[in-house]
């Protein structure tokens, strides 16, 4: 019997690093494709898009996503009907050049968006009727790069990612900034590209924990940092500490119902998992990788815990 458990538990360890074991929200922008993916790796569902920062699963079981950098969409997978959209460049236009890299629907229905190049962030109405407007602060004004993502909080303030700043803000409902945070180069200069040799400060997302701490993806700094509200670093993950496996821009974060991060790793190369599932003291659970299907720009995932397959 003890044999016959440890072989169960071998079998579904290989299962894990094979990619199996969670459901997926995926998208990837050089392959140009959103999909679900089921736990075994088949595909559920997928919408062809160009670039995309930025994906949420609705409650509906509905797909809000962008199929470009203006061009929001929520989709109903089972019959991949759009049933709600908002392109920023057409509404709203207050004639600055805008990419939207962040967008939220809200509890209330309406939906957020930070829209880069305007450093704003918007509400809107069903209609694309703007209801609330502030202004962000950016030291590096740039229509590409001013935030990636943003998310409102449950005190009504929004948590946003200023790539170009390199810096964490939260912003009031009034637009004042009540904190902020710099990531550290950790005493290295800054050096250019996309993948495991670059270096820099270009954080991608900004989680808070229900402990008041700040979850930080660093970017192309290759690592998640957590950071309390007085900007003490009190647990990190660098580039090579994860067994077997080297970062390179990491993207997006969530924090499981086990208390397991998930982490995105872009632009890292075949020979790395495109997402990565570890514990709190840093060891690898589950990976996922598919460069059949995805490649080497897969920006964004989100793990469907709570959705059955539809």
């Amino acid at each position: 019997m003890k044999r016959l458990l440890i072989a169960i538990a071998l079998l579904v360890m290989a299962g894990r690093a094979w990619g199996e074991g969670h459901r997926l929200l995926v998208a990837d922008y050089s392959t140009k494709r959103i999909a679900i993916i089921d736990a075994s790796g088949k595909m559920e569902w997928e919408y062809k898009i160009d670039d995309l920062h930025d994906l949420q699963l609705l409650p509906s079981g509905n797909v809000l996503f962008q199929t470009n950098m203006t061009h929001l969409v929520e989709v109903e997978p089972k019959s991949n009907k759009v049933v709600w959209e908002y392109d920023a460049q057409k509404m709203n236009d207050d004639g600055k050049r805008a990419e939207v890299h962040a967008f939220q629907r809200l509890a209330d229905g309406k939906t957020m968006l930070a829209e880069s190049g305007r450093a704003r962030i918007i509400e809107v109405n069903q209609s694309g009727q703007i209801v609330k407007l502030i202004r962000m602060t950016v030291d590096h004004p740039s229509t590409h790069s001013d935030t990636r993502l943003a998310r409102k909080l449950e005190n009504g303030h929004y948590l946003v990612a200023h790539e170009a700043d390199g810096k964490v803000r939260e912003y009031d409902q009034k637009g004042v900034v009540v904190w902020e945070y710099e990531v550290p180069l950790f005493g290295k200069e800054k050096k250019g590209g996309h993948g495991p040799e670059a270096w820099g400060n270009s954080l991608f997302c900004a989680l808070r924990l229900a402990n008041g701490n700040t979850l930080v993806a660093t970017g192309n700094g290759h690592g998640v940092i957590e950071v309390t509200p007085e900007k003490e670093i009190v647990w990190q993950v660098s580039q090579d500490e994860l067994a077997g496996i080297k970062l390179a821009w990491v993207t997006t974060l969530q924090v499981l119902g086990n208390g397991n991060i998930v982490l995105g790793n872009c632009h890292a190369g075949k020979d790395q998992p495109q997402i990565v599932e570890i514990t709190r003291d840093k060891k690898v659970v589950w990976t996922w990788k598919d460069f059949e299907r995805f490649g080497n720009a897969t920006s964004n995932s989100w793990v469907m815990e709570s959705f059955a397959p539809m």
